[in-house]
């Protein structure tokens, strides 16, 4: 008689994947959640602040058609249709932000092919059963998704808006409205990924399709100024856009203007599935002959620059990559200050007229622009304290940059140097703060130079100020972004701080008319930059400033210093 012993193996069963890890769908899906938030709920909140305004412009008849009158003189930027009531006014103002909204979809449609491959995520992913198109497709279908989930955030913000103000569009108007939005920004996303199959790098793809974009609003600025020249502007899809009105009940959206919108962003993106599908990964579309470098050109960029002065540094390096765009948004803050102090002299009857008539805006320059000021000088400096977020803006991108190298596997090579993480991450923060700098004094030379040729009147102190005091403003931002990206990817470090400037803006030029307490108004940074046109930078506020954005900074290194790279 024998005995056995017997031992069973107890397999446990295989773990499926989280239900987002499923598909390439739903992974790049679950990587668009905080801009959805972020972009959905910012730019909601950007549509609901003019609504408030103009909710308490139009008390009297006077006003009413004082600001008809004045919103007819920026006509050349935007249709000024029913331009006194609620939702026409809303639509009219949006108009201005026309840029800042196709900003997320250029970034993350130039990224989306082009980003994986700088990094070689690509190929794992094409290593699995699973086509090219397949994977554009689902991409690019997660991409969609996520703008027409932020499309309907700003139609629900949109008509909570409504209701609170007493405006005449319904749900489904406001629901149009965030669609006529997102079809335009997924047209945008399409340029953006076509784009970048013919660039080795998302970059370039990025700043091309802004470059593109920005010709398009010029283009659909023409036929507003200039006579019979519709055809010209038919070119931009901004045409198609402001074809729908949907917030203006009498004139509602426009099924055509949306078709045609659908039909540029299939077609853009069809064609950019189409030669991804066809290319080397990594590589681009070959072009023809006739547009290729000769090895004569071509052949120099080959060497090793050894003496290149922006390899000698990091700061230099960092210096170099910046440059280009900070030409770019130095021409256009500079030029967007000397513009307003030129615009307060062409309008001043008209929004004295409104001014008078109107108490909420007589409020709200006062907040904005000082109690105790001149017109002009009041309502110059309530338009100075948009400077800030434009400022803002830029030292977003450049977080955006600094993260995204990160996710790209740059930094590895850098840190391969004998270089100390913070030297590394205080390298690029220098480098934005030069750039900071530069934008800043470019902003006082053109402010000084269009108020000595129209004739107003500026304290020079003062004016310097409000000018160089942009900077602490803007490396606070960067501060807090640097810090984010300790934690968070490109993407979602970008959409969290883009929700904090809007959440800030609509504290500051909204939270005063709904009686927030002071303590709610000093949770925006735009309450530390005050009205320094008229009455100075406020030293202890910009060193509650530079205390805060040091300290978040300081954090933000220490967490660099100690994490893994990509992690």
């Amino acid at each position: 008689m024998s005995s056995f012993a017997t031992t069973s193996v107890m397999v446990k069963p295989r773990r499926r994947p989280p239900v987002w890890l499923r598909s390439i769908y739903l992974k790049t899906l679950r990587d668009y959640r905080v801009p959805i938030l972020g972009w959905g709920i910012g730019m909601g909140l950007v549509i609901v602040s003019p609504m408030a305004s103009v909710s308490e412009l139009v008390r009297t008849p006077e006003a009413r058609a004082a600001l008809v009158s004045l919103a007819q003189t920026f006509v050349w930027n935007a249709d000024a249709i029913a331009a006194d009531t609620v939702g026409g006014y809303a639509t009219f103002k949006i108009g201005i932000f026309i840029f800042l909204i196709g900003i997320w979809p250029l970034l993350a449609a130039s990224r989306m092919l082009r980003g994986e491959e700088d990094r070689s995520s690509l190929d794992m992913l094409l290593s699995v059963p699973r086509g090219r198109v397949r994977v554009a497709l689902e991409k690019l279908a997660a991409m969609w998704t996520a703008l027409f989930a932020m499309a309907v955030i700003i139609g629900v913000l949109a008509f909570l808006g409504r209701t609170a103000f007493k405006a005449s569009f319904g749900l489904g108007d406001a629901l149009l409205f965030g669609l006529d939005l997102a079809l335009f920004c997924a047209v945008i996303g399409g340029v953006a990924l076509l784009i970048s199959q013919f660039t080795h790098e998302r970059g370039p793809a990025a700043g091309t399709t802004a470059g593109l974009l920005l010709i398009f609003i010029v283009l659909d600025m023409v036929h507003r100024v200039i006579p019979n020249t519709d055809w010209i502007s038919r070119l931009s899809p901004i045409y198609y856009y402001n074809l729908s009105k949907p917030l203006v009940p009498t004139y509602g959206a426009s099924l055509g203007g949306m078709l045609v919108l659908l039909a540029l962003a299939v077609a853009l993106s069809a064609a950019a599935v189409w030669l991804f599908a066809r290319r080397d990964v990594g590589d681009t579309v070959p072009l023809p002959r006739w547009l290729r470098l000769s090895d004569r050109v071509a052949g120099p960029s080959r060497s090793l620059p050894e003496r290149e002065w922006s390899l000698r540094s990091v700061y230099a390096r960092s210096l170099g990559m910046i440059a280009v765009p900070t030409l770019w948004w130095t021409l256009g803050i500079a030029g967007g200050a000397a513009w307003m102090v030129i615009v307060v002299q062409q309008v001043e009857g008209k929004l004295k007229t409104l001014y008078t008539d109107s108490p909420f805006l007589t409020d709200l320059i006062k907040n904005l622009g000082g109690a105790n000021a001149e017109f002009n000088a009041a309502f110059l400096a309530a338009m100075f304290s948009l400077l800030p977020l434009l400022l803002m803006a830029f030292a977003v991108t450049q977080v955006n940059r600094w993260t995204a190298d990160e996710d790209d596997g740059r930094l590895e090579i850098v840190l391969s140097t004998p270089q100390s993480r913070p030297v590394v991450l205080f390298g690029r923060f220098a480098a934005l703060a030069t750039s900071t700098v530069v934008v800043a004094v470019a902003t006082l030379a053109g402010a000084a130079l269009a108020s000595s040729a129209t004739g107003i009147k500026l304290d020079s102190t003062n004016l310097a100020e409000a000018t160089l005091g942009l900077v602490p403003m803007a490396l606070f931002v960067a501060a807090i972004g640097y810090l984010a990206a300790g934690w968070l990817r490109s993407a979602a470090d970008t959409g969290l701080i883009s929700f904090l400037l809007a959440a800030w803006f609509f504290i500051t030029f909204v939270g005063p008319e709904l009686k927030l307490p002071e303590a709610t108004l000093k949770l925006s940074a735009f309450y530390y930059y005050g009205t320094p046109l008229l009455h100075g930078l406020q030293l202890a506020n910009v060193a509650v400033m530079v205390a805060v954005g040091a300290a978040a900074l300081a954090l933000g290194t220490l967490r660099f210093a100690r994490k893994d790279i990509g992690v």
